[in-house]
């Protein structure tokens, strides 16, 4: 944890440095404007002195209002600091806040494809929120609770030497000993702290995988069963909590104890000294409104000591994503891709997810520019696979991969993705407009664009039919248009970018016969003069592909057209193509 805090707070630090004038104010104003609060005790004291000393005249009725004026004045003063204070810090901390939002949004989708697929997106959302509540509540602690605390205690002591340095040696040690209790205290509540925080991201993914997946709670009656399971969470998240807070609640406790025990202390020897005429009854005021004060503070010093501990805890997840190094990052001046012809060339790649259990094993691959491949094979051969070490979503263990001449491994993964349309077999779409959803492909693009991409996708029918049309938002991940529907968004999507290199993941799949057959002819129009992978189990689909490839076990076991592959009686192919073609045979 003390690793990680370190890493938080140079975090937040980072960003705070943008405000640094702006922050010197309002360090500046809270110290001025606690000075101003410190000087009221004394004007009570004399205060007090003059009404225990003197009887009432008009000087001493003078004298009064002249520290009742002061005093006023004194309030105006901290007053007006206070809200110069606060409003600088409501300009600065939302700022502060936002650009630890957007810095962690932009470092966290530059993690792999990989990462992603090992977390839950609930729980990376809450997350980067709780990075920017944790910066919000830390700061706020700092400018409202640190800064008067170290003011306060400094002035008091000084003053405290000065009225009776018995009493302000005695304050110096309590306080020194109650900090260190509380900072003690705290680390070792820290590791509870840690432990509810971690317990709590797992509801969360719990909450968000379960969410996501309602239809198949609905579809299998599992609700019970669900319920069941997230309760065994927050069961252990509950407990969690409240060892975490019965410890807060005990060390209240301990710390209330030893404040009374000094004021008792205090007071005994206030009065001694009183008796002595060493103290006036002002300056006993004037010594219990600073202890009342100091005591104040103190007591919210060991709760916010726990607090901030809490935040930083909060905030360790997410701190330890942004310090993660990305496992596919661009190399240092890495180029910008050029692609105009589309010729991709596999050389001895090499990969596999886990470690000694290689998924492709030295394929090597030469698709000319404009070529039409097809990919088939056994689920698990890894057809899918050459097409995500394409697109660089995973870093070869040895090989390389060339577009055009170029290595993907030398150029920038954005140039090298916007020169591929991917139709993948079950397109997400955002929670946008229908409109939006197919720009993505060209964002710039013009309405026009936008219909005319539509209209050969086959997707401009039935959006008509939609009140909104092509403002109709499609809900979350597209689920309120159907299978075949966000298929041809998709398509309509690929249109639009107009890549030299198009990869089509079991593209059809998802149509009816009717449906199929038109996008059949938007997909011949979309692959003309494009260098084209498609990854099919249905064989009727790529009978016309200038060249197919069957992917067997990560290596490419047969390779040519339909016509050939079809002769070789031993063949793969041959034997995928008489079962969906012939149907089954039952012995």
């Amino acid at each position: 944890m003390q690793g990680s805090a370190q890493l938080t707070l140079r975090l937040y630090w980072q960003h705070i440095k943008r405000y640094k004038w702006l922050f010197s104010i309002i360090v500046f104003t809270a110290v001025v404007a606690v000075c101003f609060s410190l000087t009221v005790p004394y004007f009570l004291k004399l205060f007090v002195d003059i009404l225990s000393t003197r009887h009432l005249s008009d000087s001493v009725n003078e004298a009064l209002f002249k520290l009742v004026w002061f005093i006023f004045l004194v309030e105006i003063g901290q007053w007006i600091f206070w809200r110069v204070n606060n409003l600088v810090a409501d300009y600065v901390q939302p700022r502060v806040a936002a650009n630890i939002v957007n810095d962690s949004f932009g470092y966290l989708h530059q993690h792999s494809y990989d990462f992603f697929n090992n977390e839950f997106a609930g729980s990376l959302v809450k997350k980067v929120n709780r990075l920017a509540y944790s910066f919000l509540g830390l700061s706020s602690k700092l400018y409202w609770q640190v800064i008067p605390l170290v003011v306060r205690m400094v002035v008091i002591f000084m003053v405290l030497m000065w009225i009776q340095p018995t009493i302000g040696f005695a304050m110096l040690i309590w306080s020194a000993l109650y900090i260190i209790l509380s900072y003690f205290f705290s680390l070792y509540k820290l590791k509870f702290d840690l432990a509810r925080a971690a317990q709590d991201s797992k509801v969360s993914g719990v909450l968000a995988d379960t969410i996501t997946n309602n239809i198949n709670i609905k579809l299998f009656s599992t609700l019970p069963f669900e319920i069941k399971s997230l309760k065994t969470v927050t069961d252990e998240w509950r407990r969690r909590m409240q060892v975490s807070w019965s410890l807060g609640t005990v060390i209240e406790g301990i710390q209330g104890l030893l404040m009374i025990g000094f004021e008792v202390v205090v007071l005994y020897f206030s009065i001694q000294f009183w008796k002595k005429g060493i103290l006036t009854v002002g300056d006993i005021v004037w010594i219990q409104a600073y202890l009342l004060d100091l005591f104040r503070k103190l007591w919210d010093f060991g709760k916010m000591i726990r607090e901030a501990y809490e935040e930083l805890a909060n905030a360790e997840e997410m701190t330890i994503i942004l310090h993660q190094k990305h496992e596919v990052k661009d190399k240092a001046h890495a180029k910008t891709m050029r692609v105009t012809e589309g010729g991709i060339v596999f050389k001895g790649v090499q990969f596999s997810y886990t470690p000694n259990n290689p998924v492709i094993e030295g394929l090597n691959l030469k698709i000319e520019p404009s070529e039409k491949v097809a990919l088939i094979g056994p689920s698990g051969g890894g057809k899918s696979t050459i097409t995500k070490l394409l697109m660089r979503f995973y870093n070869l263990e040895s090989g390389e991969i060339l577009l055009d001449g170029q290595s993907i491994a030398q150029v920038t993964q954005d140039s090298l993705r916007s020169s591929i349309s991917f139709v993948p077999q079950n397109p997400i779409l955002f929670h946008r407009s229908l409109m939006e959803n197919i720009r993505y492909g060209q964002l710039n693009a013009n309405d026009e664009a936008v219909f005319t991409a539509a209209k050969l996708a086959h997707a401009h029918e039935f959006i008509q039919k939609f009140p909104q049309k092509y403002n109709t938002f499609v809900g979350e991940r597209g689920v309120k248009l159907s299978g075949g529907e966000r298929q041809r968004i998709a398509i309509a999507r690929a249109i639009l970018s107009d890549a030299t290199i198009l990869v089509l993941d079991e593209a059809t799949s998802a149509l009816d016969s009717e449906s199929e057959l038109l996008i059949q002819e938007a997909l011949k129009n979309l692959m003309k003069n494009k260098t084209t992978i498609v990854i099919a189990h249905r064989l009727s689909t790529i009978m016309k592909m200038d060249r197919i490839l069957v992917v067997q076990e990560g290596k490419i076991a047969e390779e040519g057209s339909h016509a050939d592959l079809i002769q070789k009686n031993t063949g793969l192919y041959k034997k995928l193509w008489d079962l969906q073609v012939g149907g089954y045979v039952v012995n």
